[in-house]
């Protein structure tokens, strides 16, 4: 006989904890419960039943809520916020009870009174990376209520959740009720500046998306060739990516004085592009127009794209100018068709998503063995490798690395994008930070709005122990790129060149910002292990050790060489103490 079937039905779901439950009980048992009793009795239930939420199950410092829609646990969670902060304001920081609250829009299985299933592990995971007095939500739940609420919510990227197969796209409600206050506009710089924002996919086909991003990528490679020009990176104009924006808020928001955008339609081999320029300050479109052609011209449409817009701004600029920032990354669409996809599989930043990606950067490589570019792709993928514990065998990969960082300085050397990839890896992989950095600093010279090589820049500088420098190109790649979703990369790079400059008070907040954006970055996590320990805050030291050696059970001080990038004998010692201070076990 069959088995009898599951009842499942779709709910929002909001998990929320006392932060730092522990510890409050550890101080004072019967305040805290007598607290927290009160704060449910004058707020959280009142809360819960006028926006016709259930409560499924409490623990001593959690519940677990079901609500008919996101809109109701959505307004649920902001009023209760919002209210705890307001009953907080006279109470002392270390008596205070606050709460983490993760909302979900996903499948659950009923089982009496009781709900079980990934719907309620995810919105539990978000609950457990959310700070105290904030509310983090899925994309499933965002589209939702992205629409519903006049509130700004914080895209944090994707984020792989403990015990969750996939990453999770999550984001971060504001932290109080009512409007959200708008971030404050960065000064537009005084050459011309300008953001793409990603193209619609006219193709009438999901599976084209990495098309249409590729076309866009490779418009904002050909713009930021040109010296005069300030272009924001790809990863934060693609932050905007299937919204509806106000052009004059993207400029506030990136401090930029154009935007581009546009549309790409694929229609078997015939391709058609539009593009418009506008005003950011004013609104005003200074140019549109479309383009067609097959598809074996689509490196010509991207320039000819490219050379309208310049053309706009700068209608007096030199043609030769505008030809030496072309540049046809391949002949062979084969090779750049794998090449797209590569890079579409990188942006998803998971483990079987880069793996992914490297074979098909391999494929790329075997169709065109001079694409410089996907010599490029490959060495990031191992870096993100490394630098995410991944690296099964880090002398194989290291070799690798070198080999592919060889071919990319031969046969791309005015491929800026490929050479700061190199660079990277060549530095942090394989530890030849001399080589490396000279590759980095030859694709600066080449593009100096490439945000990813002043990222490469800051990490390298970090092993060559000019820590000043290191935070000067970090805070230049987070200005190249305000909204980028591996800012951590640029908050962790900082962290460590604070805490190797003895600036143990500026490094813990940068490495803890860094954690907060990427929960399960290993290298942040010790960063900011290290840099609290020093800083003398041991219990907050221990506390992300502890979770390094969840997330790293092998990670011990006579193991740490192996984790890490390729640091001066003098730092790695600093390094190592203090993570013994944090509790770091010897072997």
């Amino acid at each position: 006989m069959p088995s009898e079937r599951a009842e499942r039905k779709l709910a929002a779901i909001l998990a929320a904890d006392v932060a730092g439950y522990s510890r409050l009980m550890g101080a004072d048992e019967e305040g805290t419960l007598a607290a927290l009793k009160a704060h449910r009795a004058a707020l959280i239930d009142p809360e819960i039943a006028g926006h016709r939420g259930r409560v499924v199950k409490t623990t001593g410092d959690g519940m677990l809520i079901e609500f008919p829609s996101v809109v109701d646990a959505v307004r649920c969670a902001i009023a209760v916020q919002a209210g705890m902060a307001a009953r907080n304001a006279a109470v002392p920081q270390e008596k205070r009870i606050e709460f983490r609250v993760g909302i979900n829009l996903g499948d659950i299985i009923i089982d009496g009174d009781d709900i079980h299933g990934d719907g309620v592990n995810i919105a539990a995971r978000l609950e457990g990376i959310a700070e105290p007095g904030r509310i983090c939500i899925s994309e499933s739940a965002h589209h939702q209520v992205r629409d519903r609420f006049d509130l700004r919510f914080e895209d944090l990227g994707e984020q792989q959740l403990k015990n969750i197969a996939r990453p999770v796209r999550v984001f971060r409600a504001p932290l109080e009720k009512g409007p959200a206050k708008e971030r404050p506009a960065l000064a537009v710089p005084e050459k011309p500046s300008i953001a793409v924002l990603p193209f619609q996919n006219m193709s009438g086909d999901a599976e084209q998306e990495y098309f249409s991003d590729g076309v866009v990528e490779e418009i904002i490679t050909a713009l930021s060739r040109m010296r005069w020009l300030f272009v924001i990176a790809r990863n934060s104009s693609f932050t905007y990516k299937g919204r509806a924006v106000d052009v004059k808020q993207v400029g506030r928001e990136l401090g930029v004085r154009y935007v581009l955008e546009g549309s790409v339609r694929k229609a078997g081999n015939r391709l058609r592009i539009t593009g418009q320029l506008i005003d950011a300050a004013t609104g005003a479109h200074l140019w549109a127009d479309r383009f067609d052609g097959g598809l074996e011209d689509v490196f010509e449409l991207q320039d000819r794209v490219t050379s309208s817009a310049i053309g706009a701004i700068a209608p007096k600029l030199e043609q030769a100018e505008i030809e030496r920032a072309k540049r046809k990354p391949t002949e062979s669409l084969d090779a750049y068709d794998y090449y797209l996809r590569g890079m579409a599989s990188c942006y998803r930043w998971d483990k079987d998503a880069i793996n992914e990606a490297l074979e098909l950067f391999y494929k790329a490589i075997a169709r065109d063995p001079e694409f410089a570019s996907a010599y490029g792709g490959a060495t990031w993928c191992y870096f993100w490798r490394m630098v995410n514990g991944w690296t099964t065998d880090r002398e194989r990969e290291s070799a690798e690395v070198v080999r592919l960082a060889e071919k990319a300085t031969t046969v791309g050397r005015d491929d800026a994008v490929a050479l700061a990839a190199g660079g990277g890896a060549l530095s942090y992989v394989a530890g030849q930070v001399e080589a490396g950095t000279a590759m980095i600093d030859r694709a600066l010279a080449l593009n100096p709005n490439l945000a990813a090589a002043w990222c490469w820049s800051a990490l390298s500088r970090v092993y060559l122990r000019d820590f000043d420098l290191a935070i000067q190109h970090a805070a230049q790649a987070m200005r190249l790129s305000p909204l980028d979703p591996l800012a951590f990369l640029n908050y962790q790079t900082t962290g460590l060149a604070n805490f190797f400059a003895g600036r143990y008070d500026q490094a813990w907040p940068m490495a803890e910002r860094a954690v907060r954006e990427r929960p399960n970055l290993l290298a942040a996590i010790r960063t900011a292990a290290a840099s609290n320990a020093m800083a003398g805050r041991l219990d907050q030291a221990r506390a992300h050790i502890a979770r390094a050696l969840e997330l790293d059970p092998g990670l011990r001080i006579s193991t740490l060489k192996d984790r890490i990038g390729p640091f001066h004998p003098e730092e790695f010692a600093k390094y190592a103490q203090a993570l013994r201070m944090a509790g770091l076990p010897e072997s």
